[in-house]
């Protein structure tokens, strides 16, 4: 077969061609230390890398929702305990008052003062904010949920928030259900606090503290010693919120620890697919450029010197 000077000439250069891209891409490897710097350097691991990229994301924002979510069940937790601590003074100071032998007018009008104080607490707590959200409203959550006198204002919804796939997770207690025992679903058409149409009495945290302060002011023993009871139920209700608040917690902190886990993962397999193994890569560009070297002492000897060559 008769080969002619044009065919050498373009194999020498296809040659020359397929090195230097060859090299290029090595050098591109080398200085970005990545082994994909394009789609075309490997399109089955690029698809999958963008995949791990885009759980990457969600995952980020799980996480994000999960801090969110922590704090605002943080601070529940938190308002909680001190509503428990209200109703347990409230109880000490009733049963100090219960009795004929153990207080007079005068005691009576100081604790009286107390308990005044102890309702502007529980106010205090029913209006706590995360950001300018109210804690307690439920879904009315851009406006203060309970008025001067103890009427609760907001609604019974319950805020989910997104801290997994299809995961969901409440980040609220909703104060009809946290002032009272025995709450219902809806409030009434009046916002006032839901009670129970059946079944066990409903206790209402606000009612309870100005029945007590009633009772002091006008002497009512039997009234005072009423108290007793619902401020343990009261206690004993608040207690159960709190539980059913930890378990959101620690269902939180399951779900952030899986989080990291799968975050810990995608990172390991991203690496793998898309960071160069440096030691191959210089090994490689090394071998390369001797082949490059080689292929140009060959193409002097292949191609043939021309008119011009001689006449230099």
């Amino acid at each position: 077969m008769r080969v002619t000077e044009t065919g050498n000439y373009e194999s020498v250069r296809e040659n020359m061609r397929r090195s230097r891209e060859k090299m290029d891409n090595l050098q591109t490897q080398a200085s970005t230390l990545k082994r994909l710097n394009r789609p075309s350097d490997d399109p089955s691991a690029v698809g999958h890398l963008l995949r791990i990229r885009s759980e990457k994301a969600n995952v980020e924002q799980f996480q994000l929702n999960s801090k969110l979510a922590e704090n605002s069940l943080m601070l529940t937790d938190r308002a909680i305990a001190d509503l428990n601590d209200i109703v347990t003074r409230a109880r000490e100071l009733a049963i100090g008052q219960s009795s004929s032998a153990s207080s007079s007018e005068d005691s009576r009008r100081g604790i009286s003062e107390e308990v005044s104080q102890l309702f502007q607490q529980v106010l205090s707590i029913a209006s706590r904010r995360v950001g300018d959200r109210y804690l307690f409203g439920g879904y009315k959550n851009q406006a203060v949920p309970v008025d001067s006198s103890g009427r609760f204002l907001g609604d019974h919804g319950q805020t989910l928030v997104e801290i997994g796939e299809d995961v969901y997770i409440s980040t609220n207690i909703p104060g009809s259900e946290l002032f009272n025992t025995q709450p219902q679903p809806h409030a009434d058409a009046r916002g006032m606090s839901p009670y129970s149409e059946s079944g066990p009495e409903n206790v209402n945290l606000f009612e309870e503290l100005q029945r007590l302060n009633v009772g002091l002011l006008t002497g009512d023993l039997a009234t005072i010693r009423d108290t007793l009871d619902r401020f343990d139920q009261l206690s004993g209700h608040l207690i159960t919120v709190r539980a059913k608040v930890g378990s959101r917690l620690q269902g939180l902190q399951s779900t952030y620890q899986a989080l990291e886990r799968q975050q810990v993962s995608g990172a390991v397999i991203s690496s793998a697919l898309e960071d160069a193994d440096m030691a191959q890569v210089m090994s490689d560009l090394n071998k390369e450029e001797s082949v490059f070297k080689s292929s140009l002492a060959v193409s002097k000897r292949l191609i043939q010197p021309t008119l011009l060559e001689f006449l230099r």
